[in-house]
Parts: structure tokens; C-alpha cells; sequence
């Protein structure tokens, strides 16, 4: 088994990808913690953590100040990072300190279990040992670079997927499926088609706008999470 360490600070978030955790064949979560002297503390605690999801906003450092307190300290262990900080500087930093993937909040069952399942993989790889080709190599490389969204139902475009998530994302506030077609120059139809997609996968809320008359006007705003 892949024993896992889940650290994030919001215990319902911890709780939620322990789950998410167990669910993913071959893995078993090995402890939890909520800052990152916890983390640590569990770090030299528990027997084994072959693997530690991190958040990167901690009560009291952030994720990337426990990885580099773990290699001074002589702890390998992988780490993928599970966190809402999207910004490149915190994800150029987190490659550079050895952090072997970057899944951004908020995200569905299936984006968890690609990362896992490719890490699966990718400890099977290593543990072949002897040398490695250049296919083999590429192989490696390649093993965690599963697409961390959920594959898109059929029918539906990667390409306008990426239109109406960014246009939300990118927004002030919330907006109607009118208002993204404006935006992204699909039909109303087809925005509020990948609108709903995107409520459905826990990434966009759904409101209501209440006008003077008829019927509530839908409106979408991007779910962000710490």
C-alpha cells in the first residue's frame, strides 16, 4: 500500500481528500494534519508517508516552507500539492523544490485519482531499477502528466471548455450564460450548456438573480477555495 499523509487546514477539506484517498485502489491514508508543525511533527511520527497532498495556505507557513524543511531535514518523500494557489510563481517554486504534481482547488474525485493512479505508475516504473532508456526515461517523465481535469463528457469541446472557464474565472462577479456567450462568441445554448458542466464538477456556483418579473435569471460565479 501507498501510505498517504493529507495535510490542508480546513479539517472538512482534509477529511473530504482522505476520502478521496481511500477510494483510489493501492492507497491508504496514513495520518492528516492542519499546519505545517503538524505536518512535520507526523512526518517524523508516523512509521511510513510515502506520499504527502499538501495545501499551500497553512495557519502557520506555508506548503512550500514544509517541503523545504522536510529535504533539510532528509525526508524524500514525494509531495503533490493540492491547493488553490494558482498563481506561477507558487507553482514554478513548487517544481522547483521536487513537488512531482500541482492539483489546483477545487477539484472533482477524477482529477485526484488521475494524480494518484499516474503516481501508482510511476513508483512501479522506478522500482523495475537497472538503466533506462530513452523511451523508458520519457516514460517516466511522462507518467504525471495526466490532464488534472475530469475527461469532458463526449460531445463537448476542450477548447470551449477552456473559453468559458477562463471567462468566469476571469470575472468580476457572476454571470449568465447570455453574458459568457458575449464573452467567449458561442451560443447562449452552448454556454449554458458547459456552465452547467462546470456547477456539476464543483467548479462554478450557480445564483439566482431575481428581476421585476418572470422567472429567476441563472447566473454563474467561479468557486474558489482556500
Amino acid at each position: 500500500m501507498i501510505e498517504v499523509l493529507v495535510v490542508d487546514d480546513d479539517i472538512r477539506v482534509a477529511r473530504v481528500n482522505a476520502a478521496y484517498v481511500e477510494k483510489v485502489p493501492g492507497f491508504h491514508v496514513a495520518g492528516e494534519a492542519h499546519s505545517a508543525a503538524e505536518a512535520l511533527s507526523q512526518l517524523e511520527a508516523l512509521p511510513q508517508v510515502d506520499l504527502i497532498l499538501l495545501d499551500h495556505y497553512l495557519p502557520d507557513e506555508t506548503g512550500l516552507t514544509v517541503v523545504q524543511e522536510m529535504r533539510r531535514r532528509g525526508h524524500q518523500t514525494d509531495v503533490i500539492m493540492v491547493t488553490a494557489a494558482r498563481d506561477v510563481s507558487t507553482v514554478q517554486a513548487a517544481m522547483r523544490q521536487g513537488a512531482l504534481q500541482y492539483l489546483v482547488k477545487p477539484f472533482a474525485f477524477a482529477g485526484l485519482r488521475a494524480k494518484l493512479e499516474a503516481y501508482a505508475q510511476l513508483r512501479r516504473t522506478l522500482e523495475g531499477g537497472g538503466e533506462a532508456e530513452q523511451a523508458e526515461v520519457d516514460r517516466i517523465f511522462g507518467a504525471l502528466s495526466t490532464p488534472s481535469e475530469p475527461t469532458l463528457p463526449k460531445g463537448h469541446s476542450p477548447t470551449t471548455a477552456e473559453l468559458v472557464r477562463r471567462s468566469l474565472m476571469n470575472a468580476e462577479g457572476p454571470l449568465s450564460a447570455q453574458e459568457i456567450a458575449e464573452r467567449t462568441g458561442v451560443s447562449r445554448q452552448t454556454a449554458q450548456r458547459y456552465l452547467k458542466l462546470l456547477e456539476r464538477t464543483g467548479r462554478a456556483r450557480l445564483t439566482l438573480k431575481y428581476g421585476d418579473a418572470g422567472r429567476p435569471e441563472h447566473r454563474y460565479v467561479w468557486a474558489t477555495h482556500g
